[in-house]
C-alpha cells in the first residue's frame, strides 16, 4: 500500500528514533519505496532539522524528540510560552466555549485557567490539558476521542471531530511548528494535522500562540491557512516585512510583554 509523503517520514522519524542511524538502502527496505524517493525525503527533513544526512544514510538530530515528546517541548522557550499565555487567557470570557489544541503553550494556558474563577467549556485534544483543568469545579472539559500519539498526550486523526460539531466553539487556540504568511500554521505530524485542520475549520475564532522560534519557518503540512487565522500572539516583535505581507492583512499580531 503507497503511503503518503507525511506518513513516510513520520515513519522514518520513528525509525530513526529506535536506531538513531540508518542508511538509504535500510530505509527503502523497511519502507518499500525508491532510494530517490528517500533521499529526497531525507534532503527536505534536514532543511526542516528533524535530521543530519550522512554518506548514505542519515543520522537523527539530538533535538528531534522535542518534536514528538510532549515533556520535552514544554521545557523548551518556557518563559515565553507564558507570557504569550498570559496575554491569551485576557481574550476568555465567560460561559464561552473554548478550544485548546495539545501543544505546550495550550497546556500553560491551561494552568492560567485553572487558577481563575470562571465558568467555561473546554474542548480538547490534550489529555494532559484535560487532567490538569478536571480539578476545576467551574470547568467543563471535554476530551477528543481518537488514537493517542506515541510519546505525547495528544489525540490524532479524525475520529472526534463528529464529536466537535455537537458544540460552538468560540475561540481555537493553537500553536504550530512553524508559521510563514505564505503557508500559513504548519506541523510535521500529518494525523494531528488532520485533526487540527479540522478544528479550525470548526472554530469563530483562530488565535495562534507562537514563540519566535516558530515563525518564519515551516514543517511538512499546513493545518491552517494565513487567511483562517484571526490573531498571532508571540513574544518578539515580528520582521516588517511579513508583517506588512499582503496576506497578514486580516491578521492581528500581538507580542506578548
Amino acid at each position: 500500500m503507497k503511503m503518503f509523503v507525511m506518513e513516510r517520514r513520520k515513519k522514518i522519524l520513528e525509525l530513526l528514533e529506535a536506531r538513531k542511524r540508518l542508511t538509504v538502502n535500510e530505509l527503502a527496505d523497511s519502507l518499500v519505496v525508491s532510494e530517490a524517493t528517500l533521499r529526497s525525503d531525507l534532503n527536505n527533513m534536514e532543511k526542516e532539522g528533524l535530521l543530519t544526512r550522512t554518506h548514505g544514510g542519515a543520522i537523527l538530530n539530538e533535538n528531534t524528540n522535542s518534536e514528538t515528546s510532549f515533556s520535552a517541548r514544554q521545557k523548551r522557550n518556557q518563559k515565553e510560552k507564558v507570557l504569550i499565555a498570559k496575554e491569551a487567557v485576557q481574550f476568555i470570557k465567560e460561559k464561552q466555549c473554548i478550544l485548546l489544541d495539545a501543544s505546550s503553550t495550550a497546556l500553560e494556558l491551561a494552568h492560567l485557567l485553572k487558577q481563575l474563577s470562571i465558568r467555561i467549556t473546554i474542548v480538547t485534544s490534550s489529555a494532559a490539558i484535560a487532567l490538569e483543568l478536571n480539578e476545576s469545579p467551574e470547568i467543563t472539559v471535554i476530551l477528543i476521542g481518537g488514537m493517542m500519539t506515541k510519546g505525547a498526550s495528544s489525540v490524532e486523526g479524525t475520529l472526534g471531530l463528529n464529536l466537535v460539531d455537537q458544540f460552538n466553539i468560540d475561540i481555537m487556540f493553537t500553536s504550530a511548528n512553524g508559521f510563514t504568511p505564505e503557508a500559513g500554521l504548519t506541523d510535521f505530524n500529518l494525523y494531528e494535522v488532520q485533526l487540527k485542520s479540522g478544528l479550525v475549520n470548526k472554530a469563530h475564532m483562530v488565535i495562534a500562540l507562537l514563540d519566535h522560534t516558530k515563525i518564519g519557518s515551516n514543517s511538512s503540512a499546513v493545518f491552517a491557512e494565513t487567511n483562517q487565522i484571526d490573531i498571532i500572539i508571540t513574544d518578539r516583535e515580528i520582521d516588517n516585512k511579513m508583517a506588512t505581507h499582503p496576506l497578514m492583512e486580516t491578521v492581528k499580531i500581538i507580542v506578548a510583554k
